[in-house]
């Protein structure tokens, strides 16, 4: 039986996944460290370890983020699988790697398009500022700009 311990200093895929997770989210409702750090009692730094994956997320803190970010545990874990597959081939059930169900159709990759998009702050900002606009048909007609300034520009 081989050792799985983590190396200390060197985070968890899965640590890390989670974190990136977190901070996505808590930048999406425009919370600061500091603040989310108040609502669960740790300090800000705590939150900093948390986000990097260089501390892993109890359960019950995990529980308590999902309760003050508004969001199921399960989103923490979405998009694990394709985070990890690639770093983690040998952990399956199969000698080579299969395509899943979900992923037969492979997504369109433009050439400007950062590989993780939702990690970007420049795509929550706008995510954030966009879902401010209450007038529904102003966000509408603002998408619809958006997308003929996109038809144009090609």
């Amino acid at each position: 039986m081989t050792d799985t311990r983590k190396t200390k200093g060197i985070p968890d895929a899965v640590d890390k996944h989670v974190g990136k997770q977190l901070r996505s989210r808590r930048t999406l409702l425009g919370l600061s460290q500091e603040k989310l750090a108040e609502f669960i009692g740790v300090t800000f730094q705590q939150v900093q370890k948390y986000e990097r994956g260089t501390n892993r997320v109890s359960a019950s803190r995990l529980f308590s983020f999902s309760k003050i970010l508004d969001v199921s545990i399960d989103y923490f874990y979405e998009g694990l699988e394709q985070a990890t597959s690639s770093k983690n081939a040998t952990l399956g059930m199969s000698d080579n790697s299969q395509e899943s169900f979900g992923d037969s159709i492979p997504a369109k990759k433009t050439s400007n398009m950062p590989e993780d998009i939702f990690s970007k702050k420049e795509t929550l900002d706008l995510l954030r500022t966009y879902y401010s606009i209450e007038d529904l048909k102003i966000r509408k007609d603002i998408l619809k700009f958006i997308k003929s300034m996109a038809k144009n520009i090609k």
